[in-house]
């Protein structure tokens, strides 16, 4: 089977590093081994060195989902995947372990959606959260409220969840009936690249499958006992759309750990942020200082608690992992020339 990369975003902007390549692009990686999509139909690639050995300084620089590569066929028919191809948006997290580094969940994505189920409620929190990731990636954030079938009042809790998305489409699905499908249609099509993030449960996998017209995606209903979904995807994956374009989808999303993010937070938060820039003081902790905006809002009601807690809360997150990574550099450069100096000292020796 062939495939027609342009439908997928490839443009004459990209450019390969060595000739002898093709392109393609990603759409898994299983322990080291990238499913890719070339023209010619999808082949298995391992890693070429170049990208170990840039994948140990940084592993931000491994392929991911949504990536295009430059991938070589050898004589003896081993398949490689030689270069990453600059990325044009890529949504990265904050990875679990005790070092503050990221880890990259979707690259080249047009669009990245923050899918949040409707039914049993909504998490207003995960879908800030997951917005300031959305709006770091560089891609456009939209919010997709899926099962609104299952709610006697969907518009109402549109309207809600428009409060704390300044800038941002909020959208009503249920991909069960199909409704308020078409409103997702120009994020698929042909060249563009939909993302999706969210909670296990929240119908990721259901809505894959509406998208693509067929089932392509494995689903599984929430547990009853808590009402907490089921782990359907347990690798990101990149699926083309019959017609052009493609959906990544994601694993559920249990925590989502900000890094590097004051950019996306001030976009997710616009409404707290225009008023933290117009306080009297710019360097206002918002916390009893004369001139304040942010406490005048939230005396005034303009401005709820929760989210202005919420706001506070992902500042100082992102505000201490920037530490946690600045340490981590100090701690790798003092290493380095702790090595260079040892080196030095040893050709030094008669």
């Amino acid at each position: 089977m062939t495939f027609n990369l342009a439908s997928l975003g490839w443009d004459a902007s990209y450019t390969l590093p060595d000739d002898e390549c093709e392109p393609g692009r990603v759409v898994r990686v299983d322990r080291g081994v990238c499913t890719v999509l070339c023209a010619g139909g999808t082949v298995r690639a391992s890693l070429a060195g170049a990208i170990l050995v840039a994948a140990a300084a940084d592993p931000v620089s491994l392929p991911c989902a949504g990536d295009w590569v430059s991938v070589r066929t050898w004589p003896d028919d081993r398949v490689t995947v030689e270069a990453v191809l600059p990325r044009r948006t890529a949504i990265v997290r904050r990875t679990s372990d005790k070092d503050s580094v990221g880890q990259v969940l979707a690259a080249n994505v047009d669009a990245a959606a923050v899918v949040e189920p409707m039914h049993p409620e909504t998490e207003v929190g995960r879908i800030e959260r997951l917005l300031a990731l959305a709006w770091e990636s560089g891609a456009q954030p939209v919010v997709v409220l899926t099962k609104c079938d299952l709610v006697p009042q969907p518009d109402a809790v549109v309207a809600e969840i428009a409060q704390v998305a300044p800038g941002v489409d909020v959208f009503a699905v249920s991909a069960e009936r199909g409704d308020g499908l078409a409103a997702l249609a120009p994020f698929v099509a042909p060249g563009r690249t939909l993302a999706l993030l969210g909670p296990s449960g929240a119908g990721k996998s259901t809505l894959v499958n509406a998208l693509a017209g067929a089932v392509v995606m494995g689903t599984q209903a929430i547990r009853r006992v808590d009402g907490k979904g089921r782990h359907t995807t347990t690798y990101r994956a990149l699926i083309p759309i019959p017609d052009g374009g493609a959906v990544l989808d994601t694993p559920g999303i249990r925590a989502v750990g900000l890094l590097d993010a004051e950019e996306g937070l001030d976009r997710a938060f616009a409404d707290v942020a225009d008023l933290a820039a117009t306080c009297r003081f710019g360097d206002c902790r918002h916390d009893g200082e004369p001139g304040c905006a942010v406490r005048a809002a939230l005396e005034a009601g303009d401005l709820t608690p929760r989210r202005y807690e919420s706001w506070q809360r992902l500042q100082r997150e992102i505000a201490y992992e920037t530490r946690r990574k600045d340490a981590r550099l100090q701690a790798e450069q003092r290493a380095m020339w702790k090595r260079i100096h040892k080196e030095v000292r040893g050709r030094n020796r008669p």
